[in-house]
């Protein structure tokens, strides 16, 4: 036994001389621990149910690192590489490699439920960040056990809104195939992890990005501040807190105890401008720019603050009120989130069913984003696959044969500094979804036929009513797809889990007719209906039981008809008067569509077949009518 320690204390002292500090530090905790840097590492692998767990577990944090491994491994160039992510413990939940790496030693073991900390797998990068906190660089002979003398290996620790530790990134390769700049990526991706959770966390706060330079607000080395209610600072990410060192800045602080202003006053100057400059405590200038108003505090009653000569302010609403209904809490909380990933440029995929309200929300995330540009909404399942590229990209002149002779920009060229909202995102083909992939990788529009190509600034929306992971699993979308556009997802309730439904009634009355009314009975017979087509449907149903209803008022008799007919589509209204009222109610549709049948079909939830019958038989009773 003393002989051993003897060994052991003399292999200290070589680490000390020859290794970097937090190196030699780790490979002495790893003698401590009594392991032997010539022996076998434990290899210590969880069960799959276990991983399944762990994932669940951290859902916000796994959901954003599934879409920054994959773009880090695009990011790194070359083969021979392989990117990680582990929980808080160093288990290992997620891992993707080129085959070459996979198949190495290495590979083998860096795989779902492997477990890498310090004290089973000795000095590694992984689990040595996990120890000290900080991001390293662990190099051949670095790694404390000999075995792994032929790795490269980078890692990052991922850190909540509140500075706890919530994960690992690790990228590994073979020494040979080490590039310089990996580490500066891998943290990079931390970051943009890190920021995610920020702003999902606390989207229901005010959240300000603040930075000493005003063009770096919008970039990932923008420090984030979340504010409550009641003016005091919930969280700072790393590096507000760094900006804003010697300062008492923390969860419990007040405003006017960081900034040398009161809230009141920023936030006025913030309503007429996107960013503005506020001054530390210290003095230090700042810019400042909005991330999220905040969504619990537009909800609340007027907060009382004290300014600095003690009179009584009331704060504005700080939430950008949609142009829909959005009472239910649900809802509220959805519109929080989406405002806040727009602030930080993040991929968002809507779902929710047919007529929940998708487009709506995507065009509220275009108006809270601030963005001059268009916003653009593509039908996916509905543009030619021959013309996907075309369409989407623009082409140069004479590019092929029906081409224009100018050329065409494209709608995404067109969607440029705006939002691009990609619809029905589920029924796109998978060979058009490898080049849209490409697109989302580098947002280079390349035009068919042409040469180069521009970068384009967007904020990219994705909306279905498909189960894409579903979809994944049956080979009928791309997982990597996937994983860009699902960076954010945004859930829609369907109209019957809503809580809402009287105001939803009332709002889908008045954009028929301002002047009409619904009685009671009428109102909670509706509400008892389950809806499958949602809104769409709602507004069906009041189209027709309001064409068919005396003086626009709208009873119980009506609702009950209409409602008959969609539980039992098979069975038509009867009497020859209220045939003559769905009559109408087509052609009054049809005018107020401008004469489109497509609009009118589906504002009535009918075929358009059903729009031509009444159409023609309209004409025939007009034209029977003498001069």
């Amino acid at each position: 036994m003393v002989r051993a320690r003897v060994v052991l204390e003399r292999r200290r002292i070589a680490v000390e001389d020859l290794l970097a500090t937090e190196i030699s530090a780790s490979w002495s905790r790893c003698l401590d621990a009594g392991l032997d840097p010539h022996g076998t590492p434990q290899k210590v692998v969880v069960s799959e149910r276990e991983v399944r767990r762990r994932r669940e577990r951290i859902g916000h944090v796994h959901h954003l690192a599934l879409a920054e491994i994959e773009t880090l491994y695009h990011q790194i160039a070359g083969s021979n590489f392989l990117i990680a992510f582990s929980d808080a413990d160093g288990t290992v939940l997620e891992s993707v490699s080129d085959s070459q790496f996979g198949d190495s030693d290495a590979g083998r073991r860096i795989i779902p439920g492997s477990q890498w900390s310090e004290d089973v797998c000795g000095t590694n990068a992984l689990g040595t960040a996990m120890v000290t906190g900080q991001p390293i660089i662990v190099h051949g002979s670095e790694h404390f056990f000999s075995c792994y003398g032929q790795v490269c290996c980078t890692a990052a620790p991922v850190r909540g809104p509140t500075g706890e530790l919530v994960g690992m990134l690790d990228a590994s390769s073979d020494c040979v195939s080490r590039q310089r700049h990996t580490l500066a990526l891998v943290k990079m991706a931390a970051t943009h992890i890190e920021n995610g959770l920020f702003v999902q966390q606390l989207g229901s706060q005010m959240i300000l990005a603040i930075h000493p330079r005003a063009e770096f607000l919008g970039t990932i080395n923008a420090g984030m501040i979340a504010i409550d209610a009641a003016g005091f600072v919930t969280a700072v990410n790393g590096r507000a807190a760094n900006m804003l060192a010697g300062l008492q800045v923390g969860a419990g602080s007040g405003f006017e105890q960081v900034f040398n202003e009161p809230l009141e006053r920023l936030l006025a100057r913030l309503h007429t401008s996107h960013q503005t400059f506020v001054r530390d405590a210290l003095g230090s200038a700042l810019a400042v720019a909005w991330i999220n108003h905040g969504a619990r505090v537009a909800s609340r009653a007027p907060v009382e603050i004290k300014s600095h000569a003690s009179a009584p302010l009331t704060r504005k609403r700080l939430l950008r009120e949609p142009h829909f209904v959005a009472e239910d809490l649900a809802v509220r909380e959805t519109l929080a989130l989406v405002a806040a990933a727009v602030g930080v440029k993040a991929p968002i995929l809507i779902q929710g069913e047919t007529g929940s309200g998708k487009e709506m929300l995507a065009r509220y995330a275009h108006e809270v984003s601030g963005r001059k540009g268009h916003f653009v909404a593509i039908n996916c399942a509905a543009m030619p696959e021959h013309l996907f590229e075309a369409e989407l990209f623009g082409y140069a002149a004479g590019a092929f044969t029906g081409a224009r002779k100018e050329g065409s920009v494209g709608l995404i060229a067109s969607a440029d500094g705006g939002t691009l909202l990609l619809d029905e995102i589920g029924a796109l083909a998978l060979q058009l979804q490898a080049t849209l992939l490409r697109f989302l990788d580098d947002r280079l529009v390349r035009e068919v036929g042409g040469r180069g190509g521009r970068v384009v600034d967007l904020q990219v929306l994705a909306a279905t009513n498909a189960d894409l992971a579903a979809e994944v699993a049956a080979r009928r979308f791309r997982p990597d797809l996937l994983y860009r556009l699902n960076t954010i997802k945004a859930t829609l309730p369907p109209l019957r889990a809503r809580s809402d439904f009287a105001a939803a009634l009332r709002f889908a009355l008045k954009t028929i007719d301002p002047a009409a009314t619904v009685s009671a009975e009428a109102a909670t017979h509706l509400a008892a209906h389950d809806w499958p087509g949602n809104f769409r449907e709602l507004r069906a149903i009041l189209t027709r039981a309001l064409l068919s209803a005396p003086d626009s008022h709208i009873d119980l008799e009506q609702v009950d008809i209409w409602l008959q007919q969609v539980r039992s589509p098979s069975t038509q209204p009867t009497g020859s008067v209220l045939r003559e009222k769905v009559a109408e109610a087509v052609v009054r549709e049809f005018h107020r569509s401008g004469g489109n049948v497509s609009h009118t079909a589906r504002n009535l939830a009918i075929s358009r077949n059903t729009v031509y019958h009444h159409l023609r038989e309209a004409a025939k009773r007009e034209s029977s009518i003498p001069d």
